[in-house]
């Protein structure tokens, strides 16, 4: 049991990391999103030395994925705890993943070339409009999950009460019906829905689609190994990332909630 000044100064660590960790993640997002009107976005700087934009992105790119991936096993967080209290653990986490988003929109080094530009009004204003649905979903699929223990507010609460964490639990509500990781589905869609796809972008996107393949399965052994049958079960009935019609798949009415929460990357 924790002293309430302690308990009061991580709750407050917890809403500096929150906003942190929002702030970066928003700023991430439209800098992705090459809005003209931004000063700065992905491809709002020249193209320099090509050693010198490998080196760097490929950087940040594997800080990025270590960070999320080696963070978020259970292992990494067991030992992790020994050293800062509990109630913390997530609120660092999120801390971590928004500083590294603010580092991607200001050292990410563009690249020459461009993959495709599409200069039809029409089809640029619809991927725009399916780059912003890519974003939505996967802000939306925070809160079909539990948005306040992703991001550390919900550990961080119940360290002020100093109450035990509620038990969680994964709802297959709505967009988990559809496929088992939709937060990780709308970021694909956000990345790769560009009107003009030029090499700086292809880059981000090529390498963030290769950590979010490599996370999720290293993500899905944790879920099998805590949630056992029954995410099996879910596994069997439900694609991964894809929206695919479960022909062939097994059919089994979806349970309303599994006990546990998700590992969310």
């Amino acid at each position: 049991m924790k002293g309430p000044t302690i308990r009061i100064l991580i709750f407050i660590y917890g809403l500096i990391a929150y906003a942190i960790g929002l702030g970066g993640l928003t700023l991430f997002l439209l800098w992705v999103g090459s809005w003209d009107f931004l000063p700065l976005h992905i491809d709002s700087q020249e193209p320099g030395p090509l050693v010198v934009a490998l080196l760097a992105n490929t950087t940040l790119i594997l800080l990025f994925g270590v960070q999320h991936s080696v963070m978020a096993r259970p292992s990494f967080k067991e030992s992790f705890t020994k050293l800062i209290p509990k109630s913390a653990e997530r609120s660092t986490y999120v801390l971590l993943s928004g500083l590294l988003m603010v580092a991607f929109c200001f050292y990410w080094q563009p690249v020459a070339g461009t993959l495709w530009n599409i200069e039809n009004p029409t089809i640029r204003v619809a991927l725009l409009a399916v780059q912003v649905l890519g974003w939505v979903i996967a802000v939306l699929a925070t809160f079909l999950i539990n948005h306040f223990e992703l991001f550390g507010l919900q550990q961080i609460y119940y360290g002020l009460i100093d109450q035990p964490l509620p038990k969680l639990e994964f709802r297959q509500t709505f967009l988990y019906r559809i496929v088992r990781h939709p937060l990780q589905m709308g970021l694909l869609i956000g990345l790769w829905s560009a009107p003009t796809m030029t090499m700086t972008h292809v880059m981000l996107s090529a390498t963030m689609t290769a950590y979010i393949l490599i996370g999720l399965y290293y993500e899905e052994i944790d879920l099998v190994r805590t949630l056992g049958q029954p995410y099996k079960d879910y596994q069997k009935r439900v694609w991964m990332i894809l929206p695919i019609p479960s022909f062939g798949r097994v059919e089994q009415a979806p349970q309303d909630s599994i006990s546990e929460n998700q590992n969310q990357d």
